[in-house]
């Protein structure tokens, strides 16, 4: 297995165990949560980042497209992987545990922005660690991105159930953690927050391009 197939495999099997872990963490009703679910995605992205550069995430993926790091058509393999990832997670989670009783209740105001500044410091960090020119071959990449959604779960989680991921908060809605009608906002908030980092990124890397993403 090569190429794109190989890549998007990658990005649905690292995006499920991820929504797994995440799904298993919040069941488990401890106050570990937000730590487990930073040292779940820290390990997926060491795992899986050789393969496709574990994105993970469809909001940092736009955000790596936009730094022109990969195609538009990579990014939309990416993106339709990452979600088929987050939704067997959850459908699969129903084996092990009942739908959550009643979703995470939210202000839409403040979770939008919460959602939009925790994925946009989540996109920054994966740029600047993960496809920096100035990092090449580091060895920390997967802690840094691991931190840095602990960090926003436990800031802004409280805020907004903390999702910074449309397949995370996918599988949560599926499994009634989340209320489906929200997410629309789990889904173009990252996508705004991504999109800011990678313009940030870009003004500050200015010495560090790539060829334009098509």
């Amino acid at each position: 297995m090569t190429g794109i197939v190989r890549s998007a495999v990658a990005e649905l099997v690292g995006t499920f165990v991820f929504v797994s872990a995440i799904i298993a963490a919040v069941n488990s009703g401890s106050a570990l949560t937000p730590l487990a679910i930073g040292f779940a995605l820290m390990v997926m992205v060491f795992a899986t980042g050789h393969i496709s550069g574990a994105h993970l995430n469809p909001a940092v993926t736009v955000a790596v497209w936009l730094r022109g790091a990969i195609d538009v058509a990579g990014a939309g393999v990416y993106i339709v992987a990452q979600l088929i990832g987050g939704a067997l997670a959850a459908a699969l989670s129903f084996a092990l545990w009942p739908a959550a009783e009643a979703p995470a209740a939210i202000e839409v105001g403040p979770a939008f922005l919460a959602e939009a500044l925790g994925t946009f410091a989540l996109a920054f960090v994966v740029l600047n660690v993960a496809t920096s020119k100035d990092h090449p071959n580091n060895s920390f990449y997967g802690l840094a991105i691991g931190s840095t959604v602990f960090v926003g779960a436990v800031g802004l989680g409280p805020i907004s159930g903390g999702g910074f991921n449309p397949a995370v908060a996918l599988g949560l809605s599926i499994t009634g953690a989340f209320d489906f009608a929200s997410y629309w906002l789990y889904f173009i908030a990252p996508i705004v927050g991504a999109a800011v980092a990678a313009v940030v990124f870009r003004v500050l890397n200015a010495h560090d391009k790539l060829p334009a993403a098509e």
